[in-house]
This record gives structure tokens, C-alpha cells and sequence, in this order.
């Protein structure tokens, strides 16, 4: 089950408000000036999504060996944990406002003529990018690996998160065209989406709670 939460949540970040509707910009940079370069484009998204899977597995690992710490305490940081990501869904929802996690905060890279080397770059600035989009539901993948203590496993959470956020990506880069009416269907729905992917975050947390 935990695998299958993670995964939404990886498809759930890449659809949420503020990261689609810069996807035409994200593909332009891994397309660079030859706008029929495909190969070019799978190429540099692949290592977009290589290089921020490589952070996000570096802070699974952190939150594995935090939850080995406080292991004797696992069933207060259970709910402890639960409750976190239960209000992350309901901010998410907008059913109450954390105004701190409302913040859009974007980092800088070089994206002019990227390269697979670069797109990596690209891709490790873009996980440490403070956006409610990414921070709420990978802050979610990361109380869920603490609570699991099991760096492995933990690892492997990860990954599942990291696919679901990245497969996207490489599949836009091939198919940006045929996808554009696609992208206006989800812009329309937002708010539908919003609530859904909220409700995947309360639906983990009482997961975590109670599991």
C-alpha cells in the first residue's frame, strides 16, 4: 500500500497547479534550439529526472536513519507523523491555510544549451526548489519512510515517488504536442485535482496512524 502512495504522489506532484503549467518551459529547455530534436529531449529529461532522484534518494536516507533514532518512540511519531500529513492534505484542499507551505520559492540553473551532464544539474536544483507542489507531497514520501526505519525499503519509496514524478516528464518531452490538449483538460480541473491529491495526503496520513 505504501508503494501505491507514493507513486500518486509522484503523479500527483507533477499535475499539481504550480509545476504543470511550467512544462511547455521545462520541455523547451531539454529541446534547447532544435525544436524537432526528440532524441535530444528524451535525452536531457532522462537526466532531468536522474538528477532529482539522486537528492530525493539521498533524503530518503536521511529520514530512514532519523526514524531508527526515535524508533522506541514509533507509535507517538506514528500519529505524530499522520497528523503532519493530514494537514498537509487539508492545506492542499484549502480547507485551512499554512501559509508558510504557500510559498513559492524557485531556484536558479543554467538551462541554455543543456546537455544529459547539465540536465542533471537541472533536475538536482529543481528537488531543493521550495514549492507547495513538490515540498507537500515529497515531505509526505519522507515522513512515511522515517516512519518505516528500513533504509531499503525507504530507498525503494523513493524511487516509486521519483518514477511517478519523472515518467511523466520524459513522456511529455516525446509527445509535448499531442499532450497540449490533455494539459488544458487538467488546467480546467484544477480544483478538482487539488482535492483529489489532498485527499490522497489526509487518506496516507490516517494510513500512517492507524497502520
Amino acid at each position: 500500500m505504501e508503494f501505491i502512495f507514493t507513486f500518486l504522489e509522484g503523479i500527483a506532484s507533477f499535475i499539481s497547479p504550480c509545476l504543470l503549467p511550467m512544462l511547455p518551459i521545462y520541455i523547451s529547455y531539454f529541446i534547447g534550439k532544435d525544436n524537432k530534436n526528440v532524441k535530444k529531449a528524451v535525452l536531457n529529461a532522462s537526466g532531468f529526472v536522474l538528477g532529482f532522484t539522486i537528492v530525493f534518494l539521498v533524503l530518503s536516507i536521511f529520514a530512514s536513519q532519523l526514524g531508527s533514532l526515535i524508533s522506541s518512540y514509533i507509535k507517538y511519531i506514528k500519529i505524530f507523523f499522520g497528523v503532519i500529513v493530514i494537514l498537509l492534505g487539508l492545506n492542499y484542499m484549502e480547507i485551512i491555510d499554512l501559509k508558510f507551505l504557500n510559498k513559492i520559492k524557485m531556484k536558479q540553473a543554467d538551462t541554455k544549451d543543456l546537455t544529459f551532464l547539465k540536465s542533471i544539474l537541472f533536475g538536482s536544483v529543481f528537488s531543493i526548489s521550495w514549492t507547495p507542489c513538490i515540498g507537500t507531497f515529497l515531505s509526505s514520501a519522507l515522513l512515511l519512510i522515517a516512519k518505516e526505519q528500513d533504509i531499503i525499503k525507504g530507498i525503494l519509496l523513493m524511487l516509486v515517488y521519483s518514477i511517478g514524478l519523472g515518467i511523466p516528464f520524459i513522456i511529455s518531452a516525446v509527445l509535448l504536442e499531442k499532450l497540449k490538449e490533455m494539459f488544458n483538460v487538467i488546467k480546467r480541473n484544477y480544483d478538482k485535482i487539488k482535492k483529489i491529491s489532498g485527499l490522497i495526503l489526509i487518506l496516507m496520513g490516517i494510513y500512517m496512524i492507524f497502520f
